[in-house]
């Protein structure tokens, strides 16, 4: 899959497609990163890209001349390389769906896309109301660009891709997988057995799997109970949770 990202500090993504374990995607190509700068195809000696707003009030605003020159180079080498014609193209921003598990393992199937990293106050309407297909937010929060947000989901979709992860069923074990019934994950522990005066749960010791399994499980219920009850409600309404399961909530609750 490729992903054109445009954005008008491509240095920022350098360490990040250099580091990490998911560097192995973009390494091998599993996940094409492809940078451009606005700048580069915007006019004059400044290369401006930005203006103030019709209307008045504080900030700047990206200019859509230079963001559609930017596309169209972006677009072409898209086609020349035989990638889909017309991708989709994302804007990182408040109003867009939330970055969650399903979304992501989503755009880990596709494609790819063209993301949209804004700057300053936004991108000129006109521009997004003639391009933009997907929004997407991190979160209900704001920040000083589009980058962080990129970054994300360009992390989220490489893990999940084939061989990147040392092993093959590790993001299964992830918060939120469907393989944990959209759970949060459990505690994990390594040596040494005792830190700090702290033991690690005689379960995990045991060496016999149904017990520890059961273990992790109880572990997980509890903590999402406490944390995000209404991924308990989610899993109970998909007829996720057994009988040992409602047990577990049911004295969890009581003790509460």
């Amino acid at each position: 899959m490729r992903f054109d990202v445009i954005t008008l500090f491509p240095e920022l993504f350098t360490p990040f497609l250099e580091s990490g374990v998911t560097r192995r995607a973009y390494a091998s190509g599993q996940v094409g990163v492809h940078l451009w700068n606005p700048r580069d195809h915007a006019e004059g000696n400044y290369r401006r890209v930005d203006d103030r707003p019709f209307g008045g009030g504080p900030g700047m605003v990206m200019m859509a001349e230079p963001l559609q020159r930017c596309l169209d180079a972006a677009l072409r080498a898209r086609s020349e390389a035989g990638e889909a014609a017309s991708p989709p193209v994302v804007l990182f921003s408040p109003i867009g769906t939330t970055l969650r598990h399903a979304v992501v393992a989503d755009w880990a199937q596709s494609q790819g896309a063209v993301l949209l990293c804004g700057r300053y106050e936004g991108l000129d309407q006109r521009f997004i109301d003639a391009h933009v297909t997907h929004q997407l937010s991190l979160g209900d929060f704001v920040l000083s660009g589009g980058e962080i947000a990129a970054m994300a989901l360009l992390d989220a979709v490489a893990r999940l891709q084939p061989g990147v992860l040392n092993d093959e069923g590790s993001y299964q074990q992830d918060s939120f997988n469907p393989a944990l019934d959209g759970l949060l994950d459990c505690p994990h522990y390594t040596r040494p057995e005792v830190w700090d005066g702290r033991e690690v749960p005689a379960p995990l010791l045991s060496g016999h799997h149904a017990q520890i399994e059961r273990w992790r499980r109880d572990q997980r219920l509890a903590i999402t109970a406490r944390h995000r009850p209404e991924l308990i409600g989610q899993a109970r309404a998909q007829g996720l949770l057994n009988a040992k399961d409602e047990g577990v909530l049911a004295k969890m609750g009581n003790e509460l």
